[in-house]
């Protein structure tokens, strides 16, 4: 009768260890980025300022070359398919790197100066 229990009771925590997921976000996983500029043809760029976030990502300084305006800690937008069109230059929002949406859609070839450093980006709301 013990063993009985015993190995229903290590199935039962089996099971619930399995069950658990590594997909749970802390929050050093999120970060905080800023639109600072939203170009034609989804061609994005974003400001992010923790001291946390890798930064070899992202572009320490960059000038765009129409506004001569300088940027600190920019990257320019992989994942545009998925960026929420209710964000507007200058908003805040929290994202996680990385997107594994198999979302496709048109978007056109009009120039618009942007960094080089590009990052796929999925925006918590």
């Amino acid at each position: 009768m013990f063993f009985k229990r015993f190995f229903k009771l290590i199935f039962i925590t089996l099971l619930l260890i399995l069950s658990c997921t590594k997909d749970e976000e802390t929050s050093s996983d999120i970060y905080i980025g800023k639109l600072v500029k939203k170009g034609i043809c989804l061609n994005y760029v974003i400001e992010v300022n923790d001291n946390e976030f890798p930064q070899s990502l992202i572009e320490k300084k960059w000038i765009d070359e129409f506004s001569n305006i300088e940027f600190k800690n920019v990257f320019t937008l992989e994942s545009v398919c998925d960026f929420p069109t209710t964000l507007n230059q200058g908003d805040t929002f929290k994202f996680k790197i990385g997107n594994n949406s198999k979302n496709i859609c048109a978007v056109c070839k009009a120039y618009t100066p942007v960094p080089n450093k590009y990052i796929s980006i999925t925006v918590i709301e």
